[in-house]
């Protein structure tokens, strides 16, 4: 067979698995429900390994999947029509941290976990922060991950500063650099991330670091209603705190998570909370907390300060472990819905009067101070059929919603297989020919994710 050539560019037999020998984890996603098909998967070490196997199957018109951890939950990393999957797990060096510039270069199959754990010993900090802490770098690159500490620090874009990729054809190119100006051309690696693996895949990563903060403290904030708390959250904005993480959650929420992990949340009296952090020097945070009490003394029922580690660690991970919470009962549906940070409590409402309406629960919270809204549909005893039926028809009236609060059906977790068709149903012809055009530019031939390019 054709495929089987791939052995002479991957000349280790372990590197190279074919057919019915591929594990089913490798077919799915991070939920693992939906499977797809391929003809081999591929574990490069080099550049030049991901270099020849895209032109090997360029040159044969057979489709590739780029995998990283496999943590996404939209089936970004699903693969079809017997694709090649390239998963670059291997490739997971620390290439070079340069304490000159505060750069480091990786490869992308780091975890995010452990390199941020290996700067921070060397005194430097990369702040994004999304809930999956042990996805790779390439991954968190090709979904623009977002994550709690958004709020102060932004999200994955603004920490890359460059990249080396590899087109479909096999072409290296070599994006960006130390500089921290650049208006030399169109920026290349913009394009690329957030693309989910459908116009390049990344061989290596430049990523810009800051100093690491002294300490970091919480503060539970607690709520009468959603809507009370909500509304705190401009007048915190206002006050200038520069929170490092700004979370909502309602009480019916914590009860989850508690169950879940066994833990017991510092409050049981409020209906909703508002989880913060924030990071600096000693004095500073002192000052921000400070000026946070007289900031809502007449808003918050209770103000929690969360200076016990363990108590403040037991808290984030509670707020931590809502998806897996639900998961763990029962099948569902996580939503990664953005609606302007005004909007969260009327969105919230609405999925709230939702649940009452169509009899399918529905578990929210999220980031309050970019309207990141985390929603669980949970699929509960239905049968498949129903499920599915009644699953996309709550999605419909979900986005609907969405589209009416000026939002967007994805702040974080991409589009993927999943939501695919609820883009194009909401997206501008226009824009949807221009994506179309910036594919084929990277990918004359379409065999880069195939399955969720903008190509239709």
């Amino acid at each position: 067979m054709l495929i089987n050539e791939l052995s002479n560019i991957i000349q280790d037999v372990n590197r190279v698995i074919y057919g019915k020998n591929i594990e089913h984890k490798y077919l799915s996603d991070n939920l693992g429900r939906k499977q797809g098909q391929a003809s081999a998967l591929v574990f490069p070490v080099s550049t030049q390994e991901v270099s020849s196997v895209l032109h090997f199957a360029y040159e044969n018109s057979i489709p590739v999947t780029p995998r990283g951890a496999g943590t996404n939950l939209v089936g970004s990393t699903i693969p079809h029509d017997g694709s090649i999957i390239l998963d670059m797990s291997l490739m997971n060096h620390i290439l070079e941290v340069d304490a000159e510039n505060f750069t480091a270069t990786v490869e992308p199959g780091v975890i995010l976990e452990d390199f941020q754990k290996y700067v921070e010993s060397l005194g430097f900090f990369y702040p994004p922060d999304p809930g999956e802490k042990r996805a790779s770098i390439g991954g968190n690159i090709s979904t623009n991950a977002g994550g709690m500490r958004a709020v102060k620090y932004g999200v994955t874009r603004d920490y890359v500063m460059g990249l080396e990729i590899v087109l479909a054809d096999g072409t290296i190119i070599q994006t960006g650099s130390k500089n921290r100006k650049d208006t030399t051309g169109l920026d290349i690696k913009d394009a690329v991330i957030g693309s989910e693996g459908t116009l390049a895949v990344i061989t290596k990563c430049l990523l810009k670091l800051i100093g690491k903060p002294e300490k970091s403290t919480s503060v539970l904030l607690c709520f009468e209603s959603l809507k009370a708390g909500i509304e705190a959250v401009p007048v915190i904005f206002k006050a200038n705190l520069n929170p490092t993480a700004l979370e909502f959650i309602e009480s019916k929420v914590v009860k989850l998570g508690e169950s879940f992990l066994n833990l017991e949340w510092p409050d049981k009296e409020s209906d909703a909370y508002l989880l913060l952090t924030f990071d600096g020097s000693a004095e500073e945070i002192d000052n921000n907390i400070n000026r946070l009490r007289k900031t809502i003394i007449n808003d918050a029922q209770k103000i929690i300060l969360l200076e016990d580690s363990v108590l403040s660690q037991n808290v984030w991970k509670i707020r931590g472990c809502l998806v897996k919470a639900v998961e763990a009962v029962s099948e569902q549906e996580p939503l990664d819905i953005v609606v302007p940070i005004s909007k969260v409590d009327s969105f919230v409402n609405y999925v709230n009067s939702l649940e009452c309406e169509s009899g399918m629960q529905m578990i929210s919270f999220g980031h309050a101070g970019d309207g990141n809204v985390h929603l669980c549909v949970v699929r509960g005893d239905r049968p498949l059929e129903i499920w599915e039926k009644e699953l996309h028809d709550n999605l419909e009236k979900l986005y609907a919603q969405t589209d009416d609060f000026g939002g967007l059906i994805s702040g974080e977790h991409g589009l993927g297989v999943s939501k695919r068709d609820f883009f194009f149903a909401r997206t501008k012809l226009e824009n949807v020919q221009l994506m179309n055009r910036i594919k084929l530019a990277f990918d004359p031939k379409k065999i880069l994710n195939s399955n969720i390019s903008y190509v239709e």
